[in-house]
């Protein structure tokens, strides 16, 4: 006891296996404990990186492929425009061309009108002619 007494004012001390130890035995054990626990925490920080760099990248090809989506949509927009635009200028050059057509038609009706008339005329002549032999 007397040279435990001694070893201890010393900060000298015996382990469980008899070996003499400068820490005493508690704070040895929470000082490998403390070991264990930061060894662990540095391998969560480790696998927890690993996971948020796979997140990252995932995270970057759907950007990557919703970009791809917008650029192909914006193409496709463009295009119905275009088209929307080509229906539209053939639409005012058919109109145009049945207002022509129309416009045709009225004058052949004007005309037919007309050459009924002259006929109408030139068999009342005709008749006239016949009626006075």
């Amino acid at each position: 006891a007397m040279a435990q007494a001694a070893l201890g004012a010393a900060r000298l001390h015996f382990d469980e296996l008899n070996k003499l130890r400068v820490l005493e035995p508690e704070v040895a054990a929470q000082t490998a404990q403390l070991r264990e626990e930061c060894r662990a925490f540095v391998d969560k920080t480790a696998e927890f990186q690993k996971i948020v760099g796979s997140l990252i990248e995932l995270v970057d090809q759907l950007a990557k492929a919703a970009e791809s989506e917008k650029m192909k949509a914006i193409g496709a927009r463009n295009l119905l425009k275009s088209i929307a635009k080509q229906r539209e200028a053939q639409e005012q050059q058919l109109q145009a061309l049945i207002a022509e057509k129309k416009m045709q038609l009225e004058r052949y009706r004007i005309e037919y009108e007309t050459l009924c008339k002259i006929e109408a005329d030139q068999n009342e002549f005709i008749d006239q002619f016949i009626f006075q032999k």
